[in-house]
């Protein structure tokens, strides 16, 4: 049976002492539901709507945490903004790069990232059809680099909501790669501060949403987890507590097992 994937973390690395707890209960859930486990936090949050909300730690005390957790083994994912970025002593404890969805069309920062050889996750852009999708794709192939996932995150149509296609699912894995289904991004409302708990995301929806990707046979779902949400530094709105993510895997975990156990 095909194993699940999950990408989980921090929104962004706040201390050590948050993505050590966050990672150990992620592991922890790994072992208890039986998923591969891909560590992801954003060394820098580079899109917010202010330019007076967190951003980073710094260069150096995101290299000190990424090494520390690499020290435990964990696989870890985190995103790239500028091209000088790849040359920073913290993605040497990369193992996956991510293309963040508004830059995902970025030819030189999408052949470049490609030219490293590390796993590359393209977040599909809010603003992309799921059939352009292939133009990335061929940008990172024509680099050399033919490791690839594809994460579908939703559609925003300019009003604030991000409407989430099930179409899109089948057509991203034509492209013949594996794709993860964003849990928590795809229910945000743009334009209200992510620190607006209430309304700044819907998160009600989230497991709907997981239960379509899954029986449309996604390769693995990205849920970002906080010890506690309402006081994260990015995302606060639509990342997952403890208590949630365990009583979301709980609830879809047995409908992954079904839906892959009945494929094969």
């Amino acid at each position: 049976m095909k194993k699940l994937q999950v990408i989980a973390g921090n929104c962004v690395l706040e201390s050590l002492k948050t993505s050590v707890e966050t990672s150990s209960f992620l592991k922890e859930m790994s072992e208890k539901f039986n998923f591969e486990l891909i560590y992801k936090s954003s060394y820098k949050k580079d899109n917010r709507s202010s330019s007076d909300f967190f951003s980073t730690l710094g260069h150096d005390e995101c290299a000190d945490i990424f090494s520390e957790l690499k020290k435990k083994k964990y696989k870890i994912i985190t995103d790239v903004h500028n091209l000088y970025e790849l040359n920073l002593e913290l993605f040497k404890f990369i193992d996956v790069i991510q293309i963040p969805a508004y830059l995902c069309m970025q030819t030189e920062l999408t052949t470049e990232i490609a030219k490293t050889g590390k796993k590359i996750n393209v977040k599909k852009g809010q603003f992309l059809s799921p059939n352009d999708v292939e133009k990335i794709v061929m940008k990172i192939e024509s680099a050399g680099n033919n490791d690839i996932t594809i994460t579908e995150r939703g559609t925003c149509f300019g009003y604030r909501d991000l409407m989430v296609d099930p179409r899109s699912f089948l057509i991203l894995r034509r492209l013949n790669y594996p794709v993860f289904f964003d849990v928590g991004h795809s229910v945000r409302k743009y334009g209200i501060p992510s620190s607006n708990t209430k309304d700044g995301g819907q998160k009600e929806f989230c497991e709907t949403y997981a239960r379509s990707a899954i029986s449309n046979f996604v390769d693995g779902l990205f849920i970002e987890v906080h010890p506690n949400p309402k006081s994260a530094k990015c995302d606060a709105a639509t990342q997952f507590s403890f208590n949630e993510f365990e009583d979301l895997m709980t609830n879809i975990k047995p409908l992954w097992d079904f839906v892959n156990n009945k494929s094969n």
